[in-house]
């Protein structure tokens, strides 16, 4: 088909708008959409290659259920559904609704799956969620939880307008992370009147571009960014009237950083005393400074610690909610929850969760435990946390010893190979979708998108797998025909505003349907919308709670409607569009009224973390490990790695098999050069790896990337399964994680490393 056909990437959390071209259910040609308002037509070099994530070997294209033997064999449908619920039913009724987890909801760019889920959540009795972000970002949501009010304010950073651009554990050039990241950094680069600094133990490709490259030690960014903040307030360069007005706690705060003893913290984070002086005073006298932190500091020692301190820099010099600064932003359909410390903890670990959300460390440990209350069912959903989790041997254990594990995916992964159903997923190009990652601003954008292939085989979308498991449990009817009737009339006369009078009525005549409120839009609305649309019916509800609490700021971007009305308006111009349409348009002072404190500021103490900074004078260096002398930098993002969405190595036009980087240095002590195999041994595990000598990478610390591993069939489609690279959670442990969190510390690895056998 010649057609060129609007959708968009799945990669990152910017989801670039894409133009692709098909054959039949594949891809065959994709290229950056100039028309959408999002993307104006970027395109990087992951998003080229997707076409190997629509089209590969290990595609599942029908229901599988495991036999006695460990083989799989096709089943229908109904029968799989059927099993499963009754299963799901029994542990439930027997052992607790808290015996069952729920691992996933949605990939990148498949977050309707995920929304949809919340109704099985429900059905199942289980509040135990577990989830990538709460792998990597629950540290970051527990500070903003302690300093804006809930754990789901969400803080972004202004890269395109700041002056000074402080970047933290973090390579936008080959990881993006915001709106057409390498043209912002290459004008970033171009204008002597803007800075950019980058944090990094490894001289990356944006440190490359930076005017500032702050080589810190592995895992020593604590010490770093509060030697930062001690000189900025011994020097008193913080924003005394921001401080005033919008916060509380600088007292404490002050006391606290005039304990640092400043040249040790700098010697600790090994980065030049007057390097970091430099850098703490050019951000507080910028005129705007934002800061870009990611996983380099969020998955490192003291992650929690540092989310807390990358924010700290923002605040105490008045860069936030401001233009070039950091700000809140305007979610249109909440990523996360907020979780009330203690209220709900975990029956092994008794971990409490953060967000809503619980961590995918301790699984293992609430499963293989004979505790009364063990989780004993699973189902995951669009990941692989038998290869994606920290701890790969703890995760093969923990899911063979489960009574029942359901894996919904579009391929064989690691994790469906251990399964007892594997139910197939349409891709995400094979019907409709979206993420709801709308950080734009001033205006933010959501993409409903369309199907732009036919599905391969016999799979379902989501929302229709957890319709039909929910029916399943008895907890819903098959079919509720006075709502879809009166659905597909307001359909016809929108005017008439029925819908949402009969659903409220619906609701009060059954109140037990009302957590099941998602999967009854789709069950009803759904049917009412378009062929293909029907998961769409989800969104219709998002648009009126969206515009009941930002109506104003949905009628900058030119509609004209109240209420129900603007609702209707906003979820039409979506569902009618093949592109990212405009959502709201916020002013920068409107960002205040996202705070979730009762009177909107900021409490900058939080007594947990100013205890930890005073106490990193005390700690141990980590650095004299000598079973252990390397640091492994363990996920590094490349050129050509993406998390597990892509199966099988043809889609890399570079670093096929994922090489390990080190120190020409330490190579020539350890008698290896370019090309040559050496294994990685830490105290969990081992794994074998091909070398590149970086003279960019520290003495004695090594990289590897994440997204490699995964097993694919051959080309030739035989019996015969491949690896595809270093699996660098066999060398990961549960127990390495951060205290609070239980974050892992991915990006400090204790290892040795030596040449391997001829």
């Amino acid at each position: 088909n010649s057609e060129w056909k609007p959708t968009a990437c799945i990669l990152c959390s910017i989801n670039c708008g894409l133009e692709v071209q098909t054959e039949a259910s594949r891809i065959t040609k994709v290229r950056g959409d100039e028309q959408a308002q999002n993307s104006q037509g970027y395109l990087c070099q992951k998003a080229s290659q997707l076409g190997h994530y629509q089209s590969h070997a290990a595609r599942l294209t029908q229901p599988l259920r495991r036999r006695e033997d460990g083989s799989f064999e096709p089943v229908s449908w109904d029968d799989a559904i059927a099993d499963i619920a009754k299963r799901l039913k029994h542990i439930r009724d027997s052992f607790g609704g808290e015996t069952i987890a729920y691992y996933g909801g949605g990939g990148q760019g498949n977050h309707l799956g995920g929304a949809y889920a919340s109704a099985l959540h429900k059905a199942l009795r289980t509040p135990y969620i577990y989830t990538a972000l709460a792998q990597e970002k629950t540290g970051d949501f527990w500070v903003n939880g302690k300093l804006f009010g809930k754990q789901s304010c969400f803080a972004v950073e202004g890269v395109e307008e700041a002056d000074y651009v402080l970047v933290l554990g973090a390579n936008p050039w080959i990881a993006h992370g915001f709106a057409r990241t390498r043209m912002v950094l290459q004008d970033l680069q171009k204008n002597p009147e803007r800075t950019l600094v980058v944090v990094d133990p490894r001289v990356s490709e944006t440190a490359k571009m930076a005017n500032i490259h702050l080589a810190v030690r592995p895992g020593m960014d604590a010490f770093l960014l509060s030697a930062m903040i001690a000189i900025i307030l011994r020097d008193g360069l913080e924003d005394k009237a921001f401080l005033q007005q919008h916060s509380y706690g600088f007292a404490e705060l002050k006391t606290t950083f005039s304990q640092i003893d400043i040249e040790d913290y700098a010697a600790r984070s090994g980065v030049p005393l007057a390097q970091i002086t430099q850098v703490a005073h050019g951000f507080a006298k910028a005129k705007t400074a934002t800061v870009r932190a990611d996983l380099g500091i969020q998955q490192s020692l003291h992650s929690t610690l540092n989310s807390y301190l990358e924010k700290l820099l923002f605040l105490v010099t008045g860069n936030f909610n401001r233009k070039g600064g950091n700000h809140l932003a305007p979610l249109f359909v909440p990523l996360i929850g907020h979780s009330d410390e203690g209220k709900v903890l975990t029956q092994v670990t008794k971990m409490q969760g953060i967000s809503k959300l619980f961590p995918p460390n301790i699984l293992p440990l609430e499963i293989l435990s004979d505790h009364p209350k063990h989780t004993r069912a699973v189902i995951v959903d669009s990941c692989n946390p038998a290869l994606s989790s920290a701890d790969t041997q703890a995760y093969q254990q923990a899911f063979k010893a489960l009574d029942l594990l359901v894996v919904i995916d579009v391929a064989l992964t690691e994790t469906a190979q251990l399964a007892h159903y594997v139910l197939p997923a349409a891709s995400q190009f094979e019907k409709m979708e979206s993420t709801f990652f709308t950080f734009g601003f001033p205006t933010n954008y959501y993409h409903l998108r369309h199907a732009v292939v036919k599905p391969t085989g016999n799979v379902l979308p989501e929302p229709e797998i957890y319709r039909r498991l929910i029916v399943a449990l008895g907890e819903l009817p098959d079919d509720i025909p006075a709502l879809t009737a009166v659905a597909k009339l307001d359909r016809q006369y929108p005017k008439l505003k029925l819908f949402p009078a009969a659903l409220a009525a619906t609701l009060k005549l059954k109140p037990e349907w009302i957590p099941y409120v998602p999967v009854l839009l789709y069950a009803t609305l759904g049917k009412a919308l378009p062929k293909g649309c029907e998961s769409a019916a989800l969104i219709w509800g998002a648009c009126q709670f969206y515009v009941q609490r930002n109506a104003t700021q949905v009628q900058r971007t030119g509609l004209t409607g109240k209420g129900v009305d603007l609702g209707n308006q906003l979820f039409e111009r979506i569902l009618t569009s093949q592109r990212a349409e405009p959502l709201s348009t916020f002013e920068y002072d409107e960002c205040w009224r996202l705070m979730q404190t009762d009177d909107k500021k900021v409490r900058l103490a939080i007594p947990e973390l100013l205890a930890q900074i005073v106490a990193l004078k005390d700690e141990a260096s980590p650095f004299s490990n000598v079973d252990y002398p390397f640091v492994l930098m363990a996920g590094e993002r490349r050129s050509y790695n993406a998390n597990q969405i892509f199966r099988t190595p043809d889609w890399r036009k570079k670093d096929r098999d994922g090489f390990l980087r080190i120190h020409p240095d330490d190579a020539a002590t350890l008698n290896v050069s370019n090309g040559m195999s050496v294994v990685v041994e830490s105290a969990r595990g081992k794994l074998t790896a091909q070398v590149q000598l970086d003279d960019g990478v520290q003495r004695q610390m090594i990289t590897l990337p994440h997204g490699y591993g995964m097993a694919h069939p051959d080309k030739a489609g035989g019996a015969e399964w491949q690896q595809n690279g270093p699996r660098i959670n066999d060398l990961t442990q549960s127990d390495h994680c951060d205290p609070i969190t239980k974050t892992p510390y991915h990006k400090f690895v204790p290892v040795k490393v030596y040449a391997a056998a001829e």
